[in-house]
């Protein structure tokens, strides 16, 4: 394992709601970030297609057979990515152009098969040659977000090997879910990616408790919006309606060490790509002698724990 990696942590908007417009965009950040030394690059949940932050700007919106409502969920399908599809292919090329290791947030639809008209809430982790090392669905939507996404399955919780160690991801609350923190945990993560829409304080304390639990860092991804950007068929609030430029997602992006204490401290309300570089990645193990709930910390003569990791 690497002594050290520089991670690109994105806390750029997408487009909304416009899926070639958010490449077009994706292709100069991953350029960018290459340019100032980053080895891994992350994206926050749902990057691309947009996280639908509308859900919770008002109750009007998630009410029954709202027209305004399904017309952005009907854009929202239209502007999802296909794992199959011609934009995967688009973004594969990407990465390997540039040689990166990336962790993408997306909106992906399924097209065809029984769960088509289907929009999930994916993480997919790529590798320098542009190849889908690991997909997965959010287990659970939160929330208003069962209005739009589907129920995800076990398939993508998994580690893949990198030359900086395993690395792992969840999306938002699946940090509350104590089998799902588990599940991941026994696969071995040195480096974990935690993304959110903003990582705000609680959302802090989830991705601090991940890293002492788990023994690992963790690189904590927010995401940007302002009101302004919100879908137009919806009318804003008053209050954000005088207000345009107020930020609805807000960043908070961090890195963690897995001691739960900092690396890189809160961001908030910032654009940028964010650089940082872990040095001693090896702290992992070190932190292991006094924590390891998938080791010596775990009583298996006591708990059994499974795991089904099919796609549905």
């Amino acid at each position: 394992m690497k002594e050290q990696v520089t991670i690109g942590i994105i806390q750029h908007a997408p487009v909304f709601l416009d899926t070639q417009k958010s490449l077009a965009k994706m292709e100069g950040l991953l350029k960018e970030a290459k340019e100032l030394g980053a080895e891994l690059v992350v994206f926050g949940e749902s990057w691309l297609g947009g996280y639908p932050a509308w859900l919770d700007t008002s109750h009007d919106y998630a009410r029954w057979d709202f027209p305004a409502t399904k017309k952005v969920f009907a854009k929202m399908y239209q502007e999802s990515v296909s794992i199959e599809g011609g934009v995967m292919e688009e973004i594969k090329k990407m990465v390997q152009a540039n040689g990166l290791w990336v962790v993408l947030g997306m909106n992906e639809k399924v097209e065809q098969g029984p769960y088509n008209g289907t929009i999930f809430n994916s993480l997919l982790t790529l590798n320098p040659e542009g190849e889908i090392l690991n997909h997965h669905r959010k287990l659970m939507p939160t929330y208003t977000e069962k209005l739009v996404y589907g129920l995800g399955d076990g398939k993508g919780l998994q580690s893949v090997k990198t030359p900086f160690g395993k690395l792992g991801g969840l999306i938002c609350w699946e940090h509350w879910m104590p089998l799902a923190r588990q599940a991941m945990h026994q696969v071995g993560e040195h480096i974990h990616v935690a993304v959110w829409p903003t990582v705000h304080a609680t959302h802090q304390l989830a991705s601090r408790n991940y890293a002492f639990e788990g023994r690992c860092f963790v690189i904590a991804v927010g995401q940007m919006l302002q009101a302004k950007d919100l879908p137009s068929e919806l009318p804003l609030t008053p209050e954000l309606a005088e207000h345009p430029e107020a930020w609805v997602m807000r960043g908070g992006s961090s890195i963690i060490a897995p001691d739960a204490t900092y690396e890189m401290e809160p961001v908030f309300e910032r654009e940028g790509i964010l650089i940082h570089t872990l040095q001693n990645l090896a702290r992992v193990l070190e932190e292991r002698m006094t924590l390891d709930t998938s080791g010596h910390y775990n009583r298996y003569d006591v708990f059994e724990f499974e795991v089904s990791r099919k796609r549905k």
